[in-house]
């Protein structure tokens, strides 16, 4: 459920924070009052996209936060979205700025796209012109899929996966149509670069190892002017600091006796010079063994110059060096029996279509039987939306060739008047019918999913009277297992009302404000007047608004 709504610096919004309820929450206000930001503020925190421009003026930054609580199983899902959740609590929040949106999912930064994935759990929302994407045939098998996701899930991932082999294997033939001068070229070319691979005898590993050791050639005569200078500075000519300490040495060891205090510096000087000692030991053994071997410094030179033109041509590393060589192996292999390779591979791909076409029948078969059971639902829907005399269906056409879906090409038909064929959604219903349809759709989609808060953005357009009576009522009673967050301009739904909240707008010092009120009793039913009366409030106005809720009231 969403609980908290908190808008900062967005369009005409300075500050705002709303806390919604459990049941049907109602959004009104003015036209123009600012009801769309309110939703744009919502689907800015939910990842999506925002510019610039949604910044109030003179701002520096935006900040949209949302807060929901959760059941066990929507928190058990997140958390295998690797979502932190120390509680039942999951908060969504939004910083904009002139150059980017950050978003945060309980105070941890994430992508938009994790963004949306962890939102599709917690929130459905279906904005003012949604219904027109019930124009589009795709979108009615989205709707039965997600409708029969139960039954369909496991098989529509063996679908997925066959159809991906099975078109791996078709793009495999399409491309084997070689003749044999075509085959001949390019197995001679392909036994050229797998002998040039060969006669390398690349070991993993020894490019690091012959860099290493050319740059330590190639620096030679520095290292040794180096080592020669420190040499030099401890232990060669007169004054060297070998001898210096040595003197040192001497000096405090004739004095260190008469005081007990100077053993302990005698000691470390003594451990200094021994170091030291060492140190000249070691470097002059250094010294003694360095010697520029130009025979070995050319074959490292050589190698290297071998095994970087081959990078240039296989691969940026000896590994992918040696992948390129099985690949081309495997190829020689398929070209020097190319008859028996085109004879598996038509097995092969005869056999993946056979197994396709049996696990696309699979899914088909399902998806019949739960658009039967889909149809009625919405059906019934249809009949409290004030489809009298309605018959809805869904036809199934047959894709040309196989899809990711498999074969099945659906598509929701329907008649609102007796006698009459079913048609097409797009050739039978109107602006406002499509909006009913939907509305219809997502009241039986919520019966079988999980997500608990479901907002509508102005879905009553083109509907009045009894038909915007019903819509109300339909409303209810999605209200009655889902948290509703709904833009309304019709007082017959606004009065159906768990939760009123009027949406208004201010001018304040030669700037604009919209601001968000959560409404007592009395004062929604003032709103209720006002989107009854129009210009002029009457007293009974008034009284038809308290009576509207009253009514209402008795719905419930």
């Amino acid at each position: 459920m969403l609980q908290n709504l908190h808008v900062k610096n967005l369009a005409l919004i300075d500050e705002c924070e709303v806390e919604f309820s459990n049941g049907l929450n109602i959004l009104s206000g003015e036209t123009g009052a600012g009801k769309s930001i309110i939703i744009g503020s919502i689907n800015v925190a939910l990842g999506e996209k925002v510019s610039k421009e949604m910044l109030r003026n003179n701002s520096e930054s935006a900040f949209v936060e949302l807060i929901f609580t959760v059941d066990e199983d929507t928190k058990k899902k997140l958390m295998e979205l690797d979502i932190d959740m120390e509680d039942d609590t999951v908060i969504l929040s939004r910083k904009i700025t002139s150059q980017r949106a950050i978003g945060r999912i309980n105070g941890e930064a994430v992508s938009v796209s994790k963004m949306k994935e962890v939102a599709s759990y917690l929130i459905d929302i279906h904005g003012q012109h949604e219904h027109q994407s019930l124009l589009n045939k795709k979108n009615h098998l989205e709707i039965l899929d997600s409708y029969a996701s139960e039954k369909l899930a496991d098989k529509k991932r063996k679908l997925a996966e066959t159809f991906k082999e099975y078109k791996k294997l078709k793009e495999e033939y399409a491309k084997s149509n070689l003749d044999a001068e075509q085959r001949n070229r390019e197995l001679s070319f392909l036994e050229f670069e797998v002998k040039e691979i060969e006669e390398a005898q690349l070991v993993v590993g020894e490019d690091a190892e012959l860099e290493k050791d050319y740059k330590k050639f190639l620096n030679g005569k520095k290292i040794m002017e180096g080592i020669n200078a420190a040499y030099s500075i401890t232990g060669g000519e007169d004054g060297n600091a070998s001898e210096l300490i040595g003197r040192a040495v001497r000096e405090i060891s004739l004095v260190s006796g008469y005081d007990e205090a100077l053993s302990g510096l005698e000691e470390m000087l003594v451990e200094i010079d021994n170091l030291l000692n060492d140190f000249n030991h070691e470097t002059m053994s250094y010294i003694s063994g360095a010697e520029f071997d130009e025979e070995n410094f050319y074959n490292i030179e050589k190698r290297l110059d071998l095994i970087n033109h081959l990078k240039s041509k296989y691969g940026q590393t000896i590994e992918e060096i040696l992948d390129a060589y099985k690949e081309k192996s495997d190829r020689i292999t398929v070209l020097s029996d190319y008859d028996e390779y085109l004879r598996k591979l038509s097995d092969d791909l005869s056999k993946k279509e056979a197994e396709l076409s049996k696990i696309s029948n699979e899914v088909s078969k399902i998806r019949k039987e739960v658009s039967v059971e889909l149809t009625k639902s919405i059906t019934d829907a249809l009949k409290d939306l004030n489809f009298l005399d309605v018959t809805f269906e869904m036809e199934f056409g047959r894709l040309k060739d196989y899809s990711v879906n498999g074969i099945d090409d659906p598509e929701f038909m329907i008649s609102t008047n007796p006698g009459e064929p079913v048609k097409p959604l797009g050739k039978v219903a109107s602006g406002g019918e499509l909006s009913r349809i939907m509305l219809a759709i997502k009241t039986v989609m919520a019966e079988s999913d999980n997500i608990e808060t479901l907002i509508f953005d102005e879905i009553d357009s083109g509907i009045s009277g009894r038909t915007a009576q019903m819509v109300s009522e339909k409303m209810n009673t999605l209200g009655k297992n889902h948290q509703i967050i709904c833009i309304t301009h019709l007082p017959q739904i606004a009065a159906m009302a768990d939760s009123h909240y009027l949406i208004e707008k201010s001018v304040e010092d030669q700037n604009t404000y919209s601001r968000i009120y959560e409404l007592s009793q009395e004062a929604s039913i003032k709103e209720l007047a006002r989107m009854l009366g129009g210009v002029k409030i009457t007293d009974t106005v008034i009284e038809s608004a308290r009576e509207m809720k009253e009514m209402a009231r008795m719905k419930k």
